[in-house]
């Protein structure tokens, strides 16, 4: 059996489920593959990282006192031209904190501009906005 190699569109589709599956997985080398080195990322009140490093350390450090996690992501908007590509997916998080007591749920959507490289595409940039969030007791 052969594989049939992604078209761009699948391939930044791939990263952007990848960077969710990297968090809720807590598999952070994963979550760090999906940046450049010198990644912009600006999640607003949560925090701005310059590098790919950094975001992947914030992460890391923002989730460590979570239970399980869920990042869906929906409504996909990819389009590519060249060596540039640029998305918008909106993001639905439920985040459990470790002793199961309360629930975290946000809302909002990523703007990613994204750039080849040799094992696939990587996010350069990325701006997340928020439009919702909520914390209940469980």
């Amino acid at each position: 059996m052969t594989s049939t190699p992604l078209s761009d569109e699948q391939a930044i589709a791939e990263v952007l489920t990848r960077y969710a599956t990297g968090i809720d997985r807590r598999d952070w080398g994963l979550l760090r593959s999906c940046f450049t080195g010198d990644v912009h990322a600006d999640y607003g009140d949560t925090g701005v990282w310059e590098g790919g490093d950094a975001i992947t350390d914030a992460m890391e450090h923002l989730h460590a006192d979570m239970g399980h996690t869920l990042h869906r992501l929906t409504n996909m908007t990819i389009a590519v031209d060249g060596d540039a590509a640029t998305a918008r997916t909106y993001v639905d998080a439920r985040l459990l904190t470790a002793d199961g007591t309360h629930r975290i749920e946000a809302a909002g959507f990523y703007d990613d501009q994204l750039v080849p490289a040799a094992d696939g595409w990587r996010i350069a940039r990325r701006v997340f906005t928020m439009v919702d969030t909520r914390v209940s007791a469980v």
